[in-house]
């Protein structure tokens, strides 16, 4: 049991490791809004259309992925620099939910093709899409990494705010 527990402890440690969980957890965060989003839209039938739902499902989850894994996981403060953050950034998001469309395309044919009830038409929606976000997630962490991550001395970005000072010598 002690050895679990210095692993877990292990985890931590370094930099990367704790980049990866971070980023990970606002994974999970921007998943689980989405989720949220397309069982509304599409469980309360205010769109009927599984690759409609999917789709503002996706957006809307996308600003809290921006924004908690800029200042959060790779330490970014003040404003973002278009061309190397925002372009990329809503690129790589913009892949995802294409990626996503293609899990509620498959969904909305299992949905069509089958007579189960609105409940469980929802469940298979909102499981395309979980299924599609997670094979995507590796892929966006060595992108986002590349985007927003370490320079060479393993410190975080070189993009912080310019109001903030830092100590010369």
């Amino acid at each position: 049991m002690r050895a679990q527990v210095s692993w877990v402890a292990s985890l931590f440690e370094s930099r990367r490791s704790r980049k990866i969980i971070r980023f990970l957890t606002v994974s999970v965060i921007s998943t689980a809004v989405s989720f949220i989003v397309i069982a509304i839209v599409y469980g309360f039938k205010f769109i009927q259309n599984e690759i409609d739902a999917t789709l503002v499902g996706n957006l809307v989850g996308a600003y809290p992925s921006y924004s908690l894994n800029r200042r959060w996981t790779w330490g970014k403060t003040g404003r973002s620099h278009l061309t190397k953050e925002v372009i990329p950034f809503w690129t790589l998001a913009l892949s995802g939910i294409a990626f996503s469309i293609i899990g509620a395309a498959y969904a909305r044919h299992l949905v069509h093709t089958h007579s189960w009830n609105h409940l469980l038409n929802t469940s298979i929606v909102d499981f395309a899409n979980v299924l599609s976000a997670g094979i995507f997630w590796v892929l966006k962490y060595f992108i986002f990494n590349r985007i927003f991550g370490m320079n060479d001395e393993g410190e975080i970005g070189d993009n912080r705010s310019d109001d903030v000072k830092t100590p010369t010598s």
